[in-house]
């Protein structure tokens, strides 16, 4: 049973292995879509998952605006285009 816990869990975090993988090699100034950052496809992107963009990783905490430790779609757009 925990070989087969552990095998899911394994199975589950391939996803971000992608987004780890690439650091933060995102240029500067070049923008990544919400769907790319989204590596689980949850509808949020969480810190692991935004450390493909160091600029959203400076951000995230400013960005999070509910606190809940996840940025929703809007949150993400918010993030690229401050209010003026």
């Amino acid at each position: 049973m925990k070989m087969k816990l552990l095998a899911a869990a394994a199975v589950a975090l391939i996803p971000l292995a992608g987004v780890a993988a690439e650091g933060s090699k995102t240029p500067p100034g070049r923008v990544v879509s919400f769907d790319t950052l989204d590596a689980n496809r949850d509808g949020r992107i969480s810190m692991p998952e935004a450390s493909a963009d160091a600029q959203l990783v400076e951000n995230f905490s400013t960005a999070d605006k509910n606190g809940d430790g996840y940025l929703d779609n809007q949150e993400y757009d918010n993030s690229r285009d401050p209010p003026k």
